[in-house]
């Protein structure tokens, strides 16, 4: 049955909601404005998907837009309309050093190593994504640029994707466990129900101008329909060392335990069942009956990413035993360690590039003759409250949930705390229960750029390229 058309979204890019994982072909296009009355004319000149199009039409090309800051300002837009944006947003991603350093972006992970958007001279002003076949997918990026006036703006990149979608160049199964979205406002917030893990959430975690997880209508720029139905669109390029991810683990438990243990490392099985033991074996499983990671490492990746933890650690069990978790009666501190993971979630359209190597061709030191990554994309209503508390405090930190000395398994960065302490350990539990702690985890992935922008609704889109 299909989704029903809602008014709002003939305002939505359609990138909101879903994917297009039928797509084979993308195309993220950073690009400098240099004339802004130019810019504009050809912007506006383009067609670009909207929610309710993709509801009722198959579509086989999708054209979506965003800007940073300073894309806004290069365009033309007012100071005034700008300061009406998150700070984070407006400092952009490596704006400044105190947030590279919450984000684990610093050493060869630092904003003055990457290939684009760690200085103003190569932040792009804005992301172009084209979707398409993959034997499309090039004239469709040859027919959008034609289009374009000389003088209107430069091709800071053009980055490619690889066409092999749901996998990622470790060789995970990738783009699960995504939230859903109360997009006709049922959900009540903060009530017994919240108790436990959730994954609808209320639209505006997502969307800007619709009431939040905390039952609210947070701060965002209302002028002239400017940031209403708009989102904070993050974008980093990862490039993943598989080679030295596959050989390490066979160093470490040999060709026939390496699986295993990056599937311990990960959290789950490479094809994205969950790891045998916890309550489910598909993307809803929880961690309800392991809270203490003899299943499911506490570190590993994906319960750093999502916890599945609601809003008590014991759960809900009813009006006295709830009342008694509340008033701190029951339960161990280390329990509650964890934030609610209704207020962090991010909703990710990341697509990898670059070829993709066999688990065991890595190990034997098969040569993939070229870079692979992922283009991370995620879509977020609050950049503080969502993607950097959970970059920062959950992925990057060497102290998440009471852990001491230990990053993300996958992708931390392994520099040394601020105190000069080693981040490159990892515990675990074997199959049979026995604890074990690897220590000197190489580093397996390297920042090559991101940037902060503004997706907006195509009300608001119209304002920017009609001032």
């Amino acid at each position: 049955m299909s989704s029903p058309i809602r008014p709002r979204d003939a305002d939505v890019q359609a990138i909101v909601d879903r994917g297009f994982g039928s797509l084979a072909g993308a195309r993220f296009l950073l690009l400098r404005v240099v004339d802004g009355a130019a810019a504009r004319q050809w912007l506006a000149s383009l067609a670009f998907a909207s929610l309710a199009l993709a509801k009722t039409t198959r579509l086989d090309r999708v054209r979506q837009v965003a800007f940073t800051a300073a894309g806004l300002a290069a365009l033309g837009m007012p100071p005034a309309d700008i300061a009406g944006f998150a700070p984070e947003y407006i400092d952009g991603l490596a704006g400044d050093s105190s947030r590279s350093r919450r984000l684990g972006d610093i050493g060869p992970n630092a904003p003055e190593h990457w290939r684009w958007g760690g200085t103003p001279e190569t932040e792009p002003h804005i992301l172009l994504m084209l979707l398409a076949d993959a034997d499309d997918i090039a004239a469709f990026e040859a027919e959008t640029l034609a289009a374009m006036p000389a003088a209107a703006c430069t091709v800071l990149l053009a980055n490619v994707t690889n066409g092999t979608l749901g996998r990622e160049p470790f060789g995970f199964a990738d783009g699960l466990s995504q939230p859903e979205f109360d997009w006709d406002d049922r959900i009540t917030p903060g009530g017994a129900p919240d108790r436990i893990y959730r994954n609808r959430l209320k639209l505006g975690e997502l969307l800007l101008g619709h009431a939040n997880e905390y039952g609210f209508v947070a701060d965002y720029p209302q002028a002239n329909g400017l940031g209403l139905n708009g989102s904070y669109l993050v974008y980093r390029q990862i490039a993943q060392d598989v080679t030295g991810f596959w050989r390490w683990l066979a160093e470490v438990a040999g060709e026939n335990g390496a699986m295993e243990l990056a599937e311990t490392m990960l959290g789950r099985r490479a094809d994205g069942d969950s790891l045998p033991g916890l309550d489910a074996a598909n993307g809803d499983f929880t961690f309800s009956n392991d809270p203490d990671g003899r299943v499911c490492p506490i570190g590993a990746h994906i319960r750093r990413a999502n916890p599945r933890s609601g809003d008590d650690p014991n759960g809900r069990h009813g009006f006295l035993p709830d009342l008694i978790s509340s008033l701190g009666l029951k339960g161990a501190p280390m329990h509650d360690a964890v934030a609610s993971a209704r207020f962090h979630r991010l909703l990710r359209r990341g697509r990898a590039y670059g070829p993709m190597l066999a688990p065991l061709e890595a190990m034997r030191g098969v040569d993939a003759g070229a870079e692979s990554g992922l283009h991370f994309v995620a879509l977020n209503a609050s950049l503080s409250r969502q993607f950097e508390f959970v970059q920062g405090a959950w992925v990057a930190s060497a102290y998440f949930a009471g852990l001491s000395g230990e990053q993300d398994p996958l992708i931390g960065s392994r520099m040394p705390d601020p105190a000069g302490r080693p981040t490159d350990a990892f515990h675990y539990c074997t199959a049979q229960g026995d604890p074990r702690l690897l220590t000197g985890l190489p580093r397996f992935v390297t920042v090559k750029g991101g940037a902060y922008f503004f997706l907006p609704g195509l009300g608001g889109l119209a304002w920017i390229l009609n001032q």
